[in-house]
């Protein structure tokens, strides 16, 4: 069981319009009245107003949290929409926070929204983070999550943490206080590139609104109190096998934030740590789509790698390519030809590095190009028959 985060302070009333509208809420022992105030009272920052960042806000803005932050650089797109349900079409091109802060005041225009259209940085995020009571974690990257953690860590206040990839989900809740932190369950992020985004890998669509969800649920039950929170413990859901499963998470003593010798005092260079500044590593040389397509109608001797799984590549076929997939390009390095440039092709031009990387590394002599943003800045580009997706 756990206490409320919102400690002793002073809480606020209801109206009558809000008993009404919490009536559900307040009919619950295990929340009541005095669980409805502190909700009311509860400030909490969303990091993401993505797939996961958009049942947070909902489920969050319904429950009648006073106040939500909403911090998020990014612009709606058409592929969002898939998923990120706080959003609709009519939104495409806004700022992702100016989208969802719409929509949670129209579905209730009691509470407080305060939106940061901005990145969290080492250089900003405690100063954007002091003064909320929890913060749930709905972003797609490594360095972004180990920021977050960190920063809570710092300030004493839970991360709520979230992560998804094609059906596969997980939940936790990390409170140095109380248990492990991020850095407990993972103390170094995987290479970069070993872990596609779900931009790259795919996720359907359903899975951030379950896991999203849950994350709700765990900030309500840390403002409330009493409840059994995640705290301890790693959630893992398969949507595809409908399945659930339980870890128990201990607290590592020489984690360098959380541990008892902390080494970590202050907020470091996460793309360093997460090895996305790598300056030891010969540069990948890029070809532009327009280059390319000068290239080809020229007649120019080449070899054009599509470097995708068939299941992607019936998607859209990328003209005069030769399909290889990523882990067969060491073994089929002999079908190339050192003579003749080699263009690599994938969605958006990331995946396609590490095929060229993995050829150097294997001693091929070529020379080897990327396709600048892939087959999608190909079809911006050049064909714009073909679909970007």
């Amino acid at each position: 069981m756990t206490s409320s985060i919102i400690g002793d302070r002073a809480l606020p009333g209801l109206s009558n319009g809000e008993i009404a509208r919490y009536s559900r809420h307040l009919l619950l022992a295990e929340i009541g009245v005095e669980g409805q105030k502190r909700l009311k009272a509860a400030k909490v920052l969303l990091v993401g107003t993505g797939g996961l960042g958009a049942p947070l806000a909902l489920y969050l803005a319904a429950a009648g949290v006073g106040t939500i932050g909403m911090a998020d650089f990014d612009f709606v797109e058409e592929s969002n929409l898939q998923r990120q349900v706080i959003h609709s079409t009519k939104d495409i091109g806004r700022p992702k926070v100016a989208s969802a802060k719409d929509r949670v005041k129209g579905i209730n225009p009691t509470i407080n929204v305060v939106t940061y259209n901005t990145m969290l940085t080492s250089k900003n995020a405690l100063e954007l983070m002091k003064g909320y009571d929890v913060v749930a974690d709905g972003t797609d990257n490594y360095q972004t999550r180990y920021l977050v953690n960190d920063a809570c860590v710092l300030l004493g206040i839970p991360n709520v943490y979230g992560s998804i990839f094609q059906f596969e989900g997980q939940a936790s809740v990390f409170y140095a206080k109380v248990g492990p932190c991020y850095r407990c369950l993972y103390p170094e992020p995987p290479p970069p590139g070993l872990v596609p985004s779900c931009a790259e890998g795919g996720v359907v669509g359903v899975l951030p609104g379950i896991i999203g969800s849950l994350q709700a649920n765990e900030v309500i039950k840390l403002i409330v109190g009493g409840g059994d929170t995640l705290a301890g413990r790693l959630l893992l859901f398969d949507a595809w096998k409908l399945t659930f499963r339980t870890l128990a998470l201990e607290k590592d003593a020489n984690c360098p934030i959380c541990g008892k010798n902390p080494s970590i005092r202050e907020l470091v260079d996460y793309e360093e740590f997460c090895g996305l500044k790598r300056r030891d590593e010969k540069s990948v040389e890029t070809i532009t789509a327009q280059a390319l397509k000068r290239r080809i109608d020229a007649g120019e001797p080449l070899q054009i790698i599509d470097i995708r799984e068939p299941h992607e590549r019936a998607i859209v076929h990328f003209p005069q390519a030769k399909s290889i997939p990523l882990g067969q390009m060491v073994r089929r390095i002999g079908e190339f030809d050192p003579a003749i440039d080699a263009v690599f092709v994938c969605k958006i031009g990331q995946r396609s590095v590490f095929a060229i990387r993995a050829l150097q590394e294997a001693g091929y002599a070529g020379r080897l190009l990327n396709l600048e943003d892939g087959i999608n800045g190909w079809a911006r580009a050049v064909d714009r028959a073909l679909p970007v997706y």
